[in-house]
């Protein structure tokens, strides 16, 4: 599969806001207003959707939902989406969306994790789009550790540019500031975390590459064995692998072993060099903890499994490029992630 990245965002660009899934409560609102205005403080416009009302668990009807996201992706002006964030049932759009339009279409960066991830995933494997697994808009004010890139730095970057990440030994106090009390919130509150760690029972330097994949367990695997998750496109005819990565959002440890299990019964692992395991703030179960979730599932793949990264609910985010090729390096004196747009 030849993988189509957007081209560089510039000041001037369109940026789409809308939300495939849950939009924003009123008592957030200002949050999203202020999060909007950073972008055209940085002098993007945007183009601000009907789809964000945050009453229900839905933004708004799925046929609405769809046509806005759709819209927005195959409007030449519109150079990137960023919903507000998450949510629940995100899945419900994939029978509404156009894949053949949206291959045939100039690519736009789609950012966002957790329930976006049900719709990244999708496109990048069934159109060779990139999609970007990173913060979501209401985190999008936040500054970036010195060893991690902002998501809007990826877009910036050419075809053909390459970057590397590291963790920066720090995360955030809270999972999100109180933005009810104060939506202009931009400092960081961080805390020690640890770095990376290597899960599997391997001992010696891990230097593999593959192509990036992934998203969030409890979404993906609703879509494993079917051909919105199927891998092999990816590693097409010359079967490169893939680095996997995945991430607990929040469901306890006998809940994630069991989801983990289904994926890789459901080949969502064939052809990996590697998986990445994002850090989470799930809560283990009475016997099982979330790193002997990974281990009961994964444990038998035989591939180094790398531990505690910054892709998932615990901020702060390293964007990931679904499809982009990546090379993951761990070793005693090195751990990083490199991502190439190529």
């Amino acid at each position: 599969m030849d993988i189509r990245y957007p081209r560089p965002l510039v000041a001037g660009d369109l940026i789409g806001v809308t939300a495939p899934s849950s939009g924003v409560p009123e008592r957030l609102r200002a949050r999203l207003d202020f999060a909007i205005q950073g972008l055209k403080d940085q002098g993007f416009q945007v183009d601000v959707g009907e789809c964000l009302d945050g009453a229900t668990h839905i933004s708004a009807p799925v046929e609405q939902r769809a046509a806005e996201f759709m819209r927005m992706l195959l409007d030449p002006r519109v150079r990137a989406i960023v919903p507000p964030w998450g949510g629940e049932t995100a899945i419900d759009l994939i029978a509404h969306l156009d894949f053949d339009a949206i291959a045939a279409a100039d690519p736009t960066w789609i950012v966002g994790y957790s329930d976006i991830s049900t719709l990244l995933t999708p496109i990048t494997l069934l159109t060779g789009m990139a999609t970007m697994h990173g913060s979501n808009l209401m985190d999008t004010p936040y500054a970036t550790p010195a060893s991690l890139v902002h998501w809007l730095e990826i877009a910036r970057q050419p075809v053909g540019a390459s970057f590397h990440q590291s963790s920066p030994n720090v995360h955030r106090l809270n999972d999100r500031d109180d933005w009810s009390a104060d939506p202009d919130v931009t400092e960081q509150a961080w805390n020690g975390r640890g770095r990376w760690a290597r899960l599997d029972a391997g001992t010696g330097p891990v230097d593999v590459t593959g192509r990036l994949i992934g998203g969030c367990i409890e979404t993906m695997a609703n879509l494993a064995g079917t051909r919105y998750a199927d891998m092999s496109p990816l590693r097409g005819e010359t079967d490169i692998a893939t680095l996997v990565y995945i991430e607990a959002a929040g469901d306890e440890a006998t809940a994630i072993c069991r989801y983990l299990h289904g994926m890789r019964l459901a080949g969502f692992f064939d052809g990996a060099a590697a998986v990445l395991v994002g850090r989470t703030g799930a809560k283990d179960s009475p016997t099982l903890t979330q790193l002997e979730a990974v281990l009961d599932a994964l444990g038998t793949l035989g591939l180094p499994i790398i531990g505690n990264v910054e892709c998932g609910h615990v901020p702060p985010q390293l964007p990931i490029v679904n499809g982009a090729l990546g090379r993951l390096v761990f070793t005693e004196t090195e751990q990083f992630l490199q991502q190439s747009l190529r």
